[in-house]
């Protein structure tokens, strides 16, 4: 059995069967490849990754990863990427030798926008300094790089590889490697964390000068470590103080809150989640990887890939899991749980642009949304209000069918 003969039956959601405008014009293209190995796996992550062996499949695996991709050229014939995001895992795991075959292989199949953002995900405990200069010679224009904390008692209670040093010099050599635009992933609310800490990591950061920083808190997700063996945390009034004190502390620095964890400084948000979260394309590549593609007849479908690197690998297994086609009942959920996590919301016209769907078609929770104080009063605009930020949760129930 090939992959292509065995791949997964198209599962329908809702009522697909509905009438649906055609979409006027298909949004921005994005590209997510996930690579999944780490060193170690982290206590407290939940994302699909697997700890490498001494030696990575790197060849095998960008065979696949492009074997992949021609499966999903069909449905983006004749589009352009704008950015492409490498995830985890830890993709500088990977050679420049590996990333450089990939990028090529992915240009030669869908061109390239002029100005696209490439990002790399690394770790402060897995690059050299050359490493980062070949990776930058080869179009990747953009890192983001897992710090989480400068202190060495709560990277070590993380289970993090690196020390503060190593991380303090991560920003370094990315500059000096030619990166002029980076992240900074930190995390706050740690095990023991008081005020004082999360401010410190905040402010090692913030002097590093990144264009961006990831600032969020600890959460304990099932299937982990810390799930069946949970650390102390901070209790809800330090968690509280330490959102409200970092996010002036950001601000009076420069660093504009523009969703729900993500600040950049002016004319840096991060392109390609700026395309997840206002409800564009993205193709998913790799081990466990999403995807959700507009169609120009107005259907939406989104995409997943098998989990298991070993089950990825084999010629006798599907790359992809499982299809869903997104049906009209579900439409204003999946669209307002991403952009509603974006500060500024969207401009109302993008539901009808990226949805087919009639703005009439969320008035009802539009309506209770605003009435309950979670949805701005903004004819022009979907934007949460200030408490609807703070329930996010609350306010989507109120677009579910």
């Amino acid at each position: 059995m090939t992959r292509e003969s065995s791949a997964s039956p198209l599962i329908f959601g809702g009522d697909v069967q509905s009438p649906r405008a055609a979409l006027p014009v298909l949004p921005p293209l994005a590209l997510y490849i996930h690579i999944p190995w780490c060193v170690r796996k982290c206590p407290y992550c939940d994302f699909n990754s697997h700890t490498a062996s001494p030696v990575l499949p790197e060849e095998e695996y960008v065979d696949a990863l492009l074997a992949d991709l021609d499966q999903d050229l069909h449905a983006v014939y004749g589009r352009e990427l704008s950015s492409i995001f490498f995830g985890g895992g830890t993709p500088s795991l990977f050679s420049a030798d590996s990333l450089g075959r990939l990028l090529k292989g992915v240009e030669q199949r869908i061109p390239f926008a002029s100005d696209i953002e490439i990002t790399l995900e690394a770790n402060p405990g897995t690059f050299e300094q050359d490493k980062f200069v070949a990776y930058r010679k080869l179009g990747i224009n953009r890192l983001s790089i897992g710090i989480q904390s400068f202190q060495q008692e709560k990277l070590e209670a993380l289970g993090r590889i690196h020390n503060g040093d190593e991380a303090v010099r991560a920003a370094g050599m990315a500059r000096q490697a030619g990166f002029d635009n980076f992240n900074l992933d930190l995390m706050h609310g740690l095990p023991n964390q008081s005020l004082d800490d999360a401010l410190a990591d905040l402010r090692t950061a913030i002097a590093l000068k990144p264009t961006h920083l990831s600032w969020y808190q600890l959460t304990l997700e099932p299937n982990t470590v810390f799930w069946n063996q949970p650390p102390t945390l901070p209790e809800d009034d330090t968690l509280w103080d330490i959102q409200e004190a970092g996010q002036a502390l950001l601000a009076k620095h420069g660093y504009a809150q523009y969703e729900v964890s993500a600040y950049a400084q002016p004319g840096r948000p991060a392109r390609h989640n700026l395309n997840y979260w206002s409800f564009g394309d993205f193709i998913g590549i790799g081990a466990g990887a999403h995807g959700k593609l507009s169609h120009p007849d107005g259907r939406i479908v989104r995409t997943w890939k098998t989990r298991l690197p070993k089950d990825y690998l084999n010629p006798a297994k599907s790359f992809r899991a499982g299809e869903k086609a997104l049906g009209n009942d579900e439409m204003p959920f999946e669209f307002l749980m991403n952009a509603l996590r974006l500060t500024e919301g969207v401009e109302s016209r993008l539901y009808p642009e990226r949805t087919g769907m009639t703005l009439e078609s969320l008035a009802e929770g539009r309506r209770e949304a605003e009435q309950s104080g979670l949805l701005q009063v903004e004819p022009s605009r979907l934007v949460a209000t200030e408490r609807g930020q703070l329930f996010l949760n609350d306010l989507l129930q109120k677009f579910l069918t």
